[in-house]
């Protein structure tokens, strides 16, 4: 996690540690025996080289450039999940429909602008972290209702059973009371219906002895909170904590304890690639350094400034020296040598762009998502096309984030009703959650599918709202094709069952083609015969 985390901060000196720079883990033994199997091993059993790995030679000036990717890409992936807020609504069969009504108005007030922020900001966490932790937590002095608090993966030691979060532990570290060195943690262990803190003063390395909650101002709260023992009854029989990964399963961690329920960075796996997109963009400005003209002059040209002071040769002034003879003159002459290396920028950008492209597809993105490839597509099933892997890769994420979004909503219920008052909400109710559609459809392409089904008689008023509406139910639709038929009736004077826009009755033309005296209705053969009984035709009489 904390290679990803120097690739999703973008921080060159983090990057500089993880990899082996001048300041990196391997002074710890056990961070030592990390890295070195967590690293990357070529086919010959040497290390893998990397950029961020290499010093910078003695006597040059360190120029590696950065180019964050990581950063960019956990924020497409947040952008793909939560430019929108989803759909959650109440399953009217687990409760009656006031109750439902009044409880999907509480989910939406959970669901504001601040919620929508935070949950947001939990899925970028997420794609660059491989997790993240969704924590309740009320206040009645600050909100009059429970809110979401975001806790990113290395701050939370969880127990698993069967896969699902038993217990967690969350630490944080205190505000330095000294100079000493010493470092003061706040502990939270999470577990049903209970929350048991503890305070320690230690150092870098070892958690160190229980303190008093008096003895740090941070945690002073905690004295009328907690029992004697450091506990605090939730008076919820859940967790108060939620977890959500990125995705499952992680690759990486195979094998390992305790690490199959957690999640998989989109980095995992592209972090040479990365790296070498920072050693190519490095190098392209390396060209541009050393691009630069320079010209190479003789130490007798130039200017001294006296004994000790070096000299300098002005290259604005008009060079003026006097000559004495013609051979000094052909020697001065070409004695000034101009150096000025190529600057291989199609080399550059073409690598970069391959190497950005493999990246994002390694991720699970496509490049028209990250702006690599053409402009806009002009319809949406265009858009949707040039960005099927990234809207492939958004709906796997849903799979993951719908039920951690659910449970951590009916945490927040049972909270509100247990500690802020909530009325007319029933947190044991069940919840569903939809996302919106990431490519909307192009309203003057569905106008026309309308158009020609209605034509063809082949679509009823129902389905075309539908069609019009998929986020709808099937009771907001029933509405709008009420008032519809509603808008059409009133368009239709009364009273005239032919719509012939209130101008009265047609009046019956006779047709002129018809000879005088002659029965329309009469047969113009006179031997036919008339049917028996002398009545009517079947077909005139219907």
């Amino acid at each position: 996690m904390d290679m990803w985390r120097a690739w999703y901060a973008g921080d060159t000196g983090h990057l500089a540690q993880v990899y082996g720079g001048t300041a990196a883990y391997t002074r710890n033994g056990v961070a030592r025996s990390f890295f070195d199997v967590d690293r990357r091993r070529a086919t010959g059993g040497d290390e893998l080289r990397m950029f961020w790995g290499q010093d910078p030679s003695p006597g040059q000036q360190a120029a590696k450039l950065h180019v964050p990717i990581g950063g960019d890409i956990a924020e497409m992936s947040a952008n793909l999940l939560w430019a929108e807020v989803p759909q959650v609504t109440v399953d009217l069969d687990s409760t009656d429909r006031a109750t439902a009504a009044s409880t999907q108005a509480q989910i939406g007030r959970y669901l504001d602008d601040r919620g929508h922020a935070k949950m947001r900001e939990a899925a970028e966490l997420a794609a660059g972290l491989s997790n993240v932790y969704l924590r309740v937590v009320w206040d009645k002095t600050l909100r009059p209702r429970p809110w979401s608090d975001v806790i990113q993966a290395n701050a939370v030691v969880p127990e698993w059973r069967w896969g699902m979060l038993a217990a967690a532990t969350v630490w944080r570290e205190l505000e330095p009371l000294d100079d000493g060195g010493g470092v003061w943690r706040l502990l939270e262990y999470h577990t049903p219906g209970l929350i048991e803190y503890g305070v320690y003063r230690g150092d870098v390395g070892t958690l160190g002895m229980p303190m008093e909650f008096s003895d740090h101002h941070e945690t002073e709260f905690l004295v009328k909170r907690t029992d004697s023992h450091g506990r605090q009854a939730t008076g919820v029989d859940r967790l108060l904590i939620t977890h959500m990964p990125n995705v499952l399963p992680n690759r990486v961690w195979d094998g390992l304890p305790d690490t199959a329920p957690l999640g998989r960075s989109d980095y995992a796996g592209i972090e040479p690639m990365m790296d070498a997109l920072d050693e190519s963009w490095t190098s392209w400005m390396r060209d541009l350094r050393l691009g630069k003209a320079k010209v190479v002059v003789p130490q007798s040209m130039l200017d001294t400034d006296g004994p000790g002071s070096g000299a300098s040769f002005d290259f604005d002034r008009e060079l003026i020296v006097a000559l004495t003879g013609l051979l000094g003159a052909e020697t001065m002459r070409d004695s000034i040598t101009e150096v000025q290396f190529k600057i291989r920028v199609e080399e550059h950008e073409r690598t970069t762009k391959a190497l950005r492209r493999q990246i994002l597809a390694s991720a699970g993105y496509s490049a028209q998502s990250y702006g690599e490839e053409g402009s806009v597509a002009v319809t949406a099933t265009e858009v949707a096309a040039r960005k099927e892997e990234s809207l492939t890769t958004r709906g796997l994420k849903i799979l993951y984030q719908r039920p951690a979004l659910l449970e951590h909503l009916t945490t927040l219920m049972w909270v509100d009703v247990r500690h802020c008052g909530a009325k007319g909400v029933d947190p044991a109710v069940e919840l569903t959650a939809s996302w919106p559609q990431a490519v909307q459809p192009d309203p003057e392409a569905t106008a026309r599918t309308l158009s020609l089904l209605d034509a063809a008689g082949a679509i009823s008023t129902f389905m075309k709202v539908k069609m019009r509406e998929p986020a709808w139910d099937d009771g907001e639709v029933l509405a709008e094709v009420r008032r519809i038929r509603d808008d059409k009736a009133q368009e239709t004077p009364a009273g005239d069952p032919f719509n012939t826009g209130g101008e009265g009755p047609v009046e019956e033309q006779p047709d002129d083609e018809v000879e005088p005296g002659f029965d329309e209705g009469q047969s113009e053969d006179p031997d036919e015969e008339e049917p028996v009984g002398g009545g009517s035709r079947p077909e005139l009489a219907a």
